[in-house]
């Protein structure tokens, strides 16, 4: 039972809480304020459920089948929003061009804090935070903006590929840092599948209008309200990395040690050798191998102690 309880706390937790009860949310608003104007339909009248028990294991099957859904698709849901997938050029170079401008503007706004309090201040720095650093890395949306910030963080200061190494760092990372991540994740899940959910119920209160017998006005209402509730959503969601780009932040700072052990390699002391140790190692990882890494490579193993010599290994050098 133990056991049991772990995994369900664990990833299961997140599945439950970041998809599976935003989509039961849902699910219920279409339950309660569109189906009832399509229970003539055929379809509908079959699956309709004849008592209020089984109305509720319904409602509860259908979450968790559609949750497990959403949470597969996640990929695509979070690059549609974040403006990589489905978006024409021009539309992602308007956007880019956009952000970079209001990244500009708040910018400016910090460099000038005269007449502004000490909460204004971090404000305006919170809001710059939320992009990154390198104004090459820029998205087309604020939720793209708000993850590629921490998606980028290791490679801006380690030279640490995330995106290339990320399961070498999660295996190598401690535990309590993974599980931060997973659980400030939980959060943005939480409102993507809700904007989703509400956007498709929306869609189908609308579609719902042109059938017989509809009750309009809740309809209408409906349609109107969860197409109001989206933006909320969508700005909540931008809220919620912060504490997911925390929890990142904090797995690269304290996991380099850790995979550069479980690498067969030692971390080096100053910080531009470090760099180009990570470098080599994202290179390795992503090109086909070459002789010339064994050499590269050499500065940065492990030394095997000597047992019949009492001086320690010597420290690990810059690249060659």
């Amino acid at each position: 039972m133990g056991d049991i309880a772990k995994g369900v706390l664990g990833g299961g937790w997140a599945l439950v809480v970041g998809w599976i009860l935003p989509a039961a949310l849902n699910l219920a608003v279409f339950f309660f304020a569109v189906a009832p104007s399509l229970r003539q339909t055929a379809a509908l009248t079959r699956v309709w459920p004849s008592s209020a028990s089984q109305t509720a294991l319904l409602l509860l099957c259908a979450a968790v089948l559609f949750g497990i859904v959403l949470s597969a698709l996640q990929t695509p849901l979070y690059r549609i929003l974040e403006g990589y997938l489905m978006w024409p050029r021009g539309a992602y170079g308007r956007g880019c061009r956009r952000q970079g401008a209001r990244k500009q503007r708040i910018a400016d706004l910090v460099a000038r804090p005269e007449g502004r309090t000490a909460v204004q201040r971090a404000l305006l720095n919170e809001q710059l935070a939320r992009y990154p650093a390198d104004d090459d890395q820029l998205a087309p949306t604020r939720l793209g903006n708000a993850i590629r910030r921490f998606e980028e963080y290791g490679h801006n200061r380690f030279r640490l590929d995330t995106q290339v190494l990320w399961n070498e760092l999660s295996a190598a990372a401690p535990e309590q840092a993974r599980r931060q991540v997973e659980t400030a994740r939980t959060s943005v899940d939480f409102f993507v599948a809700l904007l989703y959910g509400h956007a498709v119920v929306a869609a189908l209160a609308l579609l719902a209008l042109t059938s017989a017998g509809a009750e309009e006005p809740l309809l209408i209402v409906t349609a109107i309200a969860l197409c109001a509730l989206i933006p909320l959503w969508y700005r909540s969601a931008v809220y919620a990395t912060d504490e997911w780009a925390a929890a990142v932040r904090a797995m690269v700072n304290l996991g380099r040690k850790p995979l550069a052990d479980a690498l067969g390699l030692v971390l080096p002391q100053q910080l531009t050798e470090e760099r180009a140790m990570w470098q080599l190692v994202t290179r390795m990882s992503r090109r086909p191998y070459q002789d010339a890494a064994n050499t590269a490579f050499a500065p940065y193993r492990a030394v095997p102690p000597d047992p019949h010599s009492s001086v320690p290994p010597p420290a690990p050098g810059p690249a060659a």
